[in-house]
């Protein structure tokens, strides 16, 4: 029973990070249900410390998104910064590419991610944000760099 219990928290700290909402705007006028806008969110880095990434991404309003239904464009846009003490030798420890967000953009199909690489040559943290989909995702996508380690 505690192996289980021990188990489940391992997965759970293994998650992508969640977003909290910063704030909305609205773009598109919907006659039923809430309106078409774009939502900007921030999130810290679940596995480095002081790095905070700010995403905003456009969500589908009317009917649909006021359901849940509606599938939300694959527009996203990134901003990473570095909001406290990074120890560049703790960011190594990440060099290979690993999801640090994700979040659904469809009902079951799509998801709008932020996956983590390390420069080693550069010494920085580059992220990277692109939403996929089951048979055909889209190439549109956006990056932010955060240097680590500079003295």
């Amino acid at each position: 029973m505690f192996r289980a219990i021990l188990s489940l928290l391992v997965l759970l700290l293994a998650l992508p990070a969640a977003a909290e909402e910063i704030g909305a705007v609205g773009y598109r006028f919907k006659w039923l249900g809430p309106n078409d806008k774009i939502v900007v969110e921030a999130f810290d880095d679940p596995d480095i410390a002081g790095i905070t990434c700010y995403i905003s991404r456009a969500r589908t309003g009317g009917i649909k998104g006021a359901f849940g239904l509606a599938e939300d464009p694959p527009y996203a846009s990134i901003s990473c910064h570095q909001v406290g003490p990074v120890d560049g030798l703790q960011a190594e420890k990440f060099k290979r590419p690993h999801e640090v967000f994700s979040e659904r953009a469809s009902l079951i199909f799509k998801t709008t991610q932020v996956v983590r690489f390390y420069d080693p040559k550069r010494r920085a943290l580059v992220y990277l944000t692109y939403t996929d989909r089951v048979i055909d995702g889209s190439p549109q996508n956006s990056i932010s760099v955060v240097p680590v380690g500079l003295k």
